[in-house]
Formats: C-alpha cells, structure tokens, sequence
C-alpha cells in the first residue's frame, strides 16, 4: 500500500450510513413480516369466498325460470330428400283392328206359311213412277195394282206352271216371288222398264220346280 492512498473506510454499522447519505433503516425481523403477511392471506381469503357466495346468490335468486313450451307439428315428407321420380317409358301398342264387314240384311220372308192347295203371288218394293203386274197360271192372266201386293189362288192339278211378272214404268226397284206347295221361286228388276219375273213350272211326276 502506497502512502498516497487512504485506508479504505470501514463497513457501516446497521442503522448507521456513510457520510453524505440518510441513515438506511434496519430489516424487519422474520417474526414481524410473519404477522403481517398471515393476517393478510386470512383476509383475502374471506373476502374471495364472500364474493363467490355473493355471486352464487345472486345468480341462484336473480335467475328466473324460463316457461318450457311443447309444440307439436305434423310431421310431412321432406322433398329434398326423396328422389326426383324417374320417368317412366312410354310404350307404344299398335293393334291391328280387323274391318268389320258390313252385316248383310237379311233378305225379307217372301213367303209365309203357304196354305194347302193354294198358289202365293207377292210383289213389293219401290216404284215411283208405277208399275204394271200379271200373274197366274197358264189358263190363268190376272192384273194385280199396287205395292206391295200379295195375291193368292187354288191349286189346280192340271197347271203347267205359276208366275208372277212386274214391269216399272220407269225407275224404281222391286222383288217378286210365286209360292207352290213349299217351294218358292224370285225375281228382282232396278230401274228403267225392267220386269221382275218369277216361275215355278209342275213336274211330269209331280213336284214343282
């Protein structure tokens, strides 16, 4: 150590500071910041769960029951959910339907019952402008009138032959028929001055045809 330096200035004593500065209390004592700090946290404490009870209070208390509500609805499809219907093939039947034929008409009864031992003449149809009628047997030329006509005679057993024969005088259409036990002859003229003629001639062994 050199004479020029000065002895270095001893440490302070507690409670005593270096000249120049104010004095630097001393430490508390353990003991002393034990007291302070208990007291402390046994405060805080009770004020944390006071709060917490307050709280729980006032929620408990403050909070109102809510109404429940029942509410019920018919349930109904969702169609977003289905599937989109697919469209069905068409399909196309061609039948083939048969024409039916026209019906014939029936042609008309020219005879009825013919009775025994008698000859039938009959005439009919249509004849606008008129017409001109004969009949009978081959002895026998009768004139018949109007439409229609049905005329009837005795059988003889010595005639050749019956017939009937009508003529138009212009347009029209007609039949005509002759009747001889069962058997019966026609006959059918259209237009103009056309005859309608029937005939039914006796066999030489009997019959007429």
């Amino acid at each position: 150590m050199s004479d020029s330096q000065s002895p270095p200035a001893p440490p302070p004593f507690p409670g005593h500071a270096p000249v120049g500065q104010p004095p630097t209390p001393p430490p508390a004592p353990k003991w002393a910041r034990k007291q302070i700090l208990i007291p402390a946290a046994i405060l805080i404490l009770f004020l944390g769960v006071g709060i917490g009870s307050s709280d729980d209070g006032t929620e408990k208390t403050g909070a109102k029951p809510q109404p429940t509500v029942t509410v019920t609805k018919t349930a109904t499809a969702k169609t977003g959910t289905l599937k989109k219907a697919e469209p069905q093939p068409t399909v196309t039947v061609t039948k083939t339907v048969k024409a039916k034929t026209a019906a014939k008409p029936k042609p008309k009864k020219t005879e009825s019952a013919t009775p025994k031992n008698k000859v039938v003449f009959k005439v009919w149809g249509s004849a606008p402008a008129g017409v001109d009628i004969t009949y009978g047997s081959d002895t026998d030329n009768l004139e018949g009138r109007g439409l229609p006509m049905t005329k009837t005679l005795p059988l003889k057993d010595d005639a050749m032959y019956y017939s009937v024969n009508a003529q138009l005088s212009g347009g029209g259409d007609i039949h005509c028929s002759v009747t001889v036990d069962g058997k019966t002859k026609t006959g059918h003229a259209v237009g103009g001055y056309n005859i309608c003629s029937a005939q039914l001639s006796g066999g030489l062994f009997g019959g007429w045809s």
